[in-house]
């Protein structure tokens, strides 16, 4: 399924949009999915804020706030950090499910987390 990544970083008027693709609908996401789309989202935060950064850098899910947010079509996942924000989505999937799996996604230790690479 594809979904839309903008990133907007903090003393720029400029919004980041890029398209990206997950291979499961998120009707049928796990825990797991949820972590990898976060990941998705905040590597492409990364790119955007440090164009030359080594893409292999892990990323953690730690240090934001976040929200799910209702759309005309869909929810999107709201994410704000001290240099920016971003916005992922839309999906198709029922909001409170989503809100409580980001729960525990970001609920579990950071040796579950699985830092992608």
């Amino acid at each position: 399924m594809d979904f839309t990544v903008e990133v907007l970083l903090k003393g720029r008027e400029d919004v980041i949009a890029r398209q990206m693709e997950h291979a499961v609908a998120p009707g049928e996401w796990t825990d797991g999915d949820v972590r990898e789309v976060l990941h998705m989202a905040l590597r492409e935060f990364e790119q955007a804020l440090s164009p030359d950064a080594d893409e292999r850098r892990p990323i953690h899910l730690r240090g934001f706030n976040w929200i799910v947010t209702p759309l005309q079509q869909g929810v999107a996942i709201a994410i704000e950090m001290a240099t920016g924000a971003l916005v992922a989505g839309p999906f198709e999937v029922d909001s409170d499910w989503l809100t409580a799996s980001i729960t525990r996604v970001m609920a579990a230790p950071a040796t579950e987390q699985g830092g992608v690479h």
